[in-house]
């Protein structure tokens, strides 16, 4: 058996047994929704299961494998796998993501960093424009984002191979079988996708086989007709059949790679499309890495959140560190929500000046998060400017072989980076748990499908930095930074509680939202995903979503600038309760809203 590299295997299967299951799974996803509620819902209770995810199919899916029995790991997989084929701007096999996972017999926390990786042939001038005498680099839109220079290593496929094989119950096979169906036999479009498709249309135009796919006659598909990926289902049946290798050193390989090199571009193309090197080599040595969560506490509760090469879990431990002194709950809610800002503005100026892949940079973690080194950053009393200095983390740094890492000259948040992505969270009824963020970058990636494969190269190596010297500057085989921040949380009262949100650099200040609604403000799950958000990530404006319920007039007052939006982030959640019941909990509206499911009984 050729096993892929990165991934271990498990003992000789019954191959029967996986055959029988393959087909049930195909089977109950076919026939199960007659007996499912019709249209998306954001909040449900259960006792056996749970997923929430932004897709009503993706989550049934995800429903299924529980209620067959599988468990939190094969549904996260199989609940992906669909959304790579109903919410393919967001997700894939051509992006990544960070898996986390908690095994209840083993009471512990892993993470799995499926992160895109850039090829061996990046320089630091990656995007510098060729033709530019003054050596500027290519405008963002278009040319950096639908570009093969854009495109890292994908790590989706490895990763789902991964967390089944070490975690799992089923095959890759047995979990992307009701994924196929789906994308065979397609799905209704919505509000959301056809919006996704219009706003990418300049960009979808410009090459052959995406607007094969997703503009066949020239325009978006409608909100309400019925759209299928064959090329998707034939994707998803050569990685069953023939397995990881087939995507990392066959056929798929080959195509990703031609595609990278030599874009499927239209006549005249309404812009430059710059080819990328990515080579076959740089697939085959690419390794998913097991890593150690970020743990931290705050007010009681127990925190695991994605480490390096996301910032994620380390920027929110940062903030609520900072917030640790201060009675949120006993405040008026603005002077609460000042605190807040600029805490996230502290995190936010120290992430942008140290944090990087921590193969490349030595990271001062432990100066980072050391308390003395918190306490010695404090909250101003009015709104403060951006944050061009960064704290000096190194003086606490206590490890014995200390960071000798110097804070980058430029700390203020790249405004670029993905607002995309896609979060989903299961529950079994084992007790395990996993939270899970995957992306494609940019909402729709490069805008480059893959001829014949149907599925969209990501964008991700435009999450580095391109002011060099920089901890997150383009080296080869290095990792981009990343804000995916996937949290399970454990409460002092025996509650478990797993939760994420898409939204590029807002995800960590979406997470710390969910964070101080849940713990500070006394909200329940749903209310503190539906609750109005706010973002400061060092910048000389706050991100809000237009509300009633924030005072802006009095953080005006403080000093404080916003800029109004129509969202921030699309957050999903589920909590488990000490005598075993769940609660799913998606977005009401945001993203046209999101659908928890839960499982009551096994019977069922």
């Amino acid at each position: 058996m050729n096993i892929p590299r990165g991934v271990a295997c498990n003992a000789p299967r019954n191959y029967l047994w996986l055959w029988c299951c393959t087909v049930c799974l195909v089977l109950v996803f076919a026939f199960s929704s007659l007996a499912q509620p019709v249209g998306k819902v954001p909040v449900a209770n259960g006792l056996a299961g749970a997923v929430a995810s932004v897709d009503e199919d993706a989550s049934r899916i995800g429903i299924e494998v529980l209620r067959q029995g599988g468990n939190a790991v094969d549904a996260a997989v199989a609940t992906a796998a669909a959304l790579g084929v109903t919410e393919p701007f967001s997700a894939g096999i051509g992006g990544g993501g960070f898996m986390m996972i908690y095994l209840h017999d083993q009471d512990r926390v892993i993470t799995l960093d499926g992160r895109e990786e850039a090829p061996a042939a990046v320089t630091a001038d990656l995007f510098r424009d060729p033709e530019d005498p003054a050596g500027e680099n290519l405008p963002f839109f278009p040319n950096r984002i639908s570009s093969g220079l854009a495109v890292g290593v994908p790590g989706t496929p490895l990763n789902w191979q991964t967390a089944l094989s070490r975690y799992g119950t089923l095959s890759l096979s047995a979990a992307l079988a009701p994924a196929i169906e789906l994308a065979e036999s397609g799905f209704t479009v919505d509000e959301t996708f056809a919006q996704q498709v219009a706003r990418n249309q300049e960009r979808f135009g410009a090459f052959t086989s995406t607007s094969q796919l997703y503009l066949p006659d020239g325009l978006p598909p409608a909100v309400g007709s019925q759209f299928s990926n064959p090329d998707m289902a034939e994707t998803y049946r050569l990685l069953a059949n023939q397995g990881i290798n087939s995507f990392y050193r066959g056929d798929i390989a080959q195509a990703i790679v031609d595609t990278v090199q030599s874009p499927p571009v239209v006549n005249d193309p309404p812009f430059t499309v710059h080819p990328g090197a990515m080579t076959l080599g740089d697939l085959d040595r690419y390794e998913v890495r097991v890593r150690p969560p970020v743990v931290s506490d705050y007010r009681g509760y127990r925190f695991y959140g994605m480490g390096l090469p996301s910032s994620g879990g380390i920027t929110v431990a940062q903030i609520l560190a900072l917030l640790e002194s201060s009675d949120l709950a006993s405040l008026d809610r603005s002077e609460a929500l000042h605190r807040i800002i600029e805490a996230e503005r502290l995190a936010f100026c120290d992430r942008n000046a140290y944090l990087g892949d921590s193969e490349y940079v030595d990271v001062p973690l432990t100066g980072l998060l050391n308390s003395s080194y918190i306490s010695s950053r404090q909250l101003p009393a009015r709104a403060s400017e951006p944050c061009t200095t960064p704290g000096n983390p190194l003086p606490y740094q206590t490890d014995p072989s200390p960071s000798l890492t110097q804070a980058a000259d430029v700390a203020i948040a790249n405004p670029q980076e993905g607002l995309s992505t896609t979060h989903l969270v299961t529950a079994d009824q084992f007790g395990n748990v996993v939270s899970y963020t995957l992306t494609i970058e940019s909402t729709g990636g490069t805008g480059i499908v893959v001829p014949g494969y149907g599925f969209i190269l990501n964008n991700e190596l435009t999450d580095f930095d391109t002011t060099v010297p920089h901890p997150n500057a383009p080296e080869p085989g290095k990792r981009p930074r990343s804000s995916m921040a996937p949290t399970i949380a454990f409460a002092p009262d025996g509650r478990m509680l797993a939760f994420g949100s898409p939204g590029g650099s807002t995800i960590i200040t979406t997470v710390v939202g969910l964070v101080t609604n849940l713990i500070d403000f006394d909200m329940s799950l749903p209310e503190a995903i539906s609750a109005p958000r706010l973002s400061q990530r060092n910048g000389s404006s706050t991100t809000i979503e237009p509300s009633d319920a924030i005072d802006i007039t009095a953080l005006t007052q403080l000093g404080h600038q916003f800029r109004m939006v129509d969202e921030i982030g699309a957050a999903t959640g589920l909590e488990t309760s000490t005598d075993g019941a769940f609660q799913a909990a998606a977005e009401p509206s945001r993203r046209g809203g999101g659908a928890a499911m839960v499982v009551n009984f096994m019977s069922e």
